[in-house]
């Protein structure tokens, strides 16, 4: 069979994965970027935003091919609210969670109320069949596209997954919600055969992916340090250790063995998602962190001569004045290397979808207009934040980076973006939770 998956954007590495399940099922596959399948060809689309969901190209895509007699499955993150993907993009079925095992059945024997792990519709009623079985953590070959190193993420060509759940509760996150809170570490050995593979497609930099990288090998919440060195120094060796990067890691899942191997097998970044400098705020997300906590983490990344970034996340409901004050503290105390600042999204699935339903629109930061210093600007609460906290954080970098007008208004239209986005997200999230 013929089969096309698009990926919005971005050849994701869920897309890839799927790619190569199919593909050694005995399937022709075509991975896309752009909003494009030929006439007679199944067509996945795994998406991984929200917003794909409320995108025109997305929508017109599907709805054009279904009408030419093509099939459509859609997967990916999305999957989280199959009731919010039936109604927006009425595909002829979602595969719901892990889709390694849903999806190779589906294309050979088609929707079903038999089959575990998809939802479709049955008139105008939503069928969810039982949740699929946890897939298995060994798997083929990804599908690579011979473009792949054309592709910058962050840097990287592309992020490989190393594992699968996350021991954090954080309430903005799907991670915990798709993949579990046990974590499950694929074979090195797998891992680093995949890497080769990446290599010698043209892949120029690879990256750590599966939440948190230093919990890859972690056992019964016990990080296991020896394994996620082992697997960056057997990724440095095909790569080069500046050809790799494993970013993303909680301020609570470091050791000094761990910062030295990031140190000698990576680009030597470290990314803590360290979200707020507010304690009660910190609570109220279920960091399971503290401030002290980042203070410190963010200190001995110092002393093994780390680079540290660190994520920020404003208008949450119910963050305070005080609260984004204790924030902004914080950045000009901890003096990072880089900062990345967003708004609060709600993300179906999540308990900050939850509540951002129950929050009133007249309470919640991303709908409040921002009345401060910012009001000629005509900002929301959120979007003011957003904006003032990417300046503040460019005075107290090391190496400080003067906010010209260029800078000026790309911050600025970066946070309206953003407040359009999750204002979209949050009014979708409540047409589906009334009906």
């Amino acid at each position: 069979m013929d089969i096309t998956i698009f990926s919005p954007g971005i050849y994701t590495y869920g897309a890839m994965l799927i790619g190569g399940v199919l593909r050694d099922a005995g399937h022709r596959v075509t991975l896309t970027r752009t909003p494009a399948a030929p006439a007679g060809s199944l067509l996945l689309a795994s998406l991984f935003s929200t917003q794909h969901l409320l995108d025109p190209a997305v929508q017109d895509l599907i709805r054009t091919h279904r009408e030419r007699g093509g099939t459509v499955y859609v997967g990916g993150p999305v999957s989280a609210a199959p009731e919010i993907v039936l109604g927006e993009l009425a595909p002829d079925a979602v595969v719901v969670g892990e889709g390694e095992e849903t999806v190779v059945r589906l294309v050979e024997e088609g929707v079903s109320d038999a089959l575990p792990g998809i939802a479709f519709l049955d008139g105008d009623r939503v069928v969810v069949t039982p949740p699929a079985p946890p897939a298995s953590i060994g798997r083929p070959l990804p599908q690579i596209p011979e473009d792949i190193g054309s592709q910058s993420i962050r840097g990287a060509s592309a992020y490989i997954e190393t594992h699968r759940g996350c021991i954090g509760g954080c309430t903005f996150c799907q991670v915990p919600r798709f993949f579990g809170r046990t974590i499950r570490s694929r074979p090195l050995a797998n891992i680093i055969e995949e890497v080769k593979a990446f290599a010698a497609c043209g892949a120029t930099r690879l990256s750590v992916s599966g939440g948190t990288g230093s919990l890859y090998g972690s056992h019964d919440g016990e990080m296991d340090p020896e394994a996620f060195i082992a697997l960056l120094r057997g990724m440095a060796g095909v790569m080069g250790p500046r050809n790799v990067s494993s970013p993303d890691i909680r301020v609570d899942c470091i050791t000094d063995e761990v910062l030295d191997a990031i140190r000698q097998y990576t680009i030597g970044w470290v990314f803590f998602g360290i979200e707020s400098g507010s304690d009660r705020v910190l609570r109220m997300m279920g960091k399971g962190a503290t401030v002290r906590e980042v203070e410190e983490a963010v200190e001995r990344c110092r002393e093994h001569n780390l680079n540290v970034a660190g994520s920020f996340i404003v208008g949450y409901p119910g963050e305070t004045e005080r609260d984004y004050e204790a924030t902004k503290d914080l950045i000009a105390g901890l003096c990072l290397d880089d900062v990345f600042v967003s708004s609060a999204e709600p993300i179906p699935g999540t308990p900050l979808a939850d509540l951002a339903v129950r929050t009133p629109r007249e309470k919640n930061p991303a709908f409040v207009p921002h009345t401060g210093e910012y009001r000629p600007l005509d900002l929301t609460e959120s979007e003011a934040r957003c904006f003032d906290l990417m300046m503040h954080a460019d005075m107290y970098r090391p190496q400080i980076r003067l906010v010209t007008d260029e800078i000026y208004s790309a911050y600025l239209a970066e946070a309206k973006k953003q407040g359009r986005d999750i204002r979209a997200a949050t009014d979708l999230i409540l047409r589906y939770a009334r009906a």
